[in-house]
């Protein structure tokens, strides 16, 4: 839908200054399935329009479409995502197909670290986690799947810059001097240290953050590439930072994207009916 919704025609001013709002019906929904984004579970048609920027009586009208299209369900006085769009989710073929194959691979990894494993793609200036595997002492971290976070503060975001494809074009969309999106007091803010720690990255074929998402805890991440040699997505595992070793955890990381890697390269998954 993002691609569609930025090339409607714009029409009055968002919530943002200088934002305008898109004037298609597909746009505005679009935007009242993106206020979602922020990890809210369920939201108040007010809630919702706010987040949005779509006007109250105009947001109703959408979400009342959305609902009877499957993509919101509604409970007496609130909204949240519906059903159909994880059942449209699991099909697109390049998550779904990284996730089969890595899926019993991340298990096996955490019951041999105990760490929070992570598998994210780059979503433009943020990272995408297409899976995690943990435990119940993991619930209060900041990750959840498919959810984002800022790829400049983050294991997997800083792998992705570096090393993907993609990852020289959205450096180029980060705020410059000192605008970096932060999470704790510890998350890089300068674009120019930023730009050293990529370049360390790049020669080293790993990222190694400490308290930069929560306090007290650090991840490593390493790439996982295609079959092509083409980086598409980091694994990270992440714990306290007493627990999260470059030298005990790096060799076990590397062998297991090496494995995904070598997953991808087989017969494609059958598609789900």
């Amino acid at each position: 839908m993002g691609s569609m919704a930025s090339t409607a025609p714009m029409g009055p001013m968002g919530p943002d200054e200088g934002v305008a709002l898109p004037n298609s019906v597909l746009g505005k929904a679009q935007l009242l399935l993106g206020a979602f984004e922020s990890g809210a579970v369920r939201l108040r048609l007010s809630e919702l329009s706010r987040r949005s920027g779509v006007p109250k009586a105009s947001a109703y009208r959408l979400a009342q479409e959305l609902v009877r299209w499957g993509l919101l369900d509604r409970h007496d006085e609130t909204y949240e995502l519906g059903m159909r769009l994880f059942q449209l989710g699991e099909r697109v073929p390049a998550s779904a197909v990284l996730r089969s194959v890595a899926r019993p691979l991340l298990t096996d990894l955490f019951a041999r670290t105990r760490a929070t494993i992570h598998l994210a793609v780059l979503d433009a200036t943020h990272v995408l986690f297409v899976e995690k595997i943990a435990g119940e002492e993991s619930v209060l971290t900041h990750s959840q799947l498919a959810g984002r976070l800022p790829a400049s503060c983050t294991a997997t975001g800083k792998v992705l810059l570096a090393l993907s494809p993609d990852g020289r074009r959205h450096i180029g969309q980060l705020p410059r001097g000192a605008g970096l999106a932060t999470l704790t007091e510890r998350s890089v803010v300068s674009a120019a240290v930023l730009e050293r720690q990529l370049a360390a990255v790049e020669r080293q074929r790993f990222a190694h953050e400490v308290g930069e998402v929560r306090a007290g805890h650090a991840s490593l991440a390493v790439p996982v590439e295609g079959p092509d040699g083409v980086v598409r997505a980091a694994l990270s595992a992440t714990g306290p930072v007493s627990e999260v070793s470059v030298e005990r955890l790096l060799p076990t990381l590397r062998a297991t994207a090496a494995r995904i890697t070598r997953g991808l390269a087989g017969p494609v998954a059958p598609r789900v009916r």
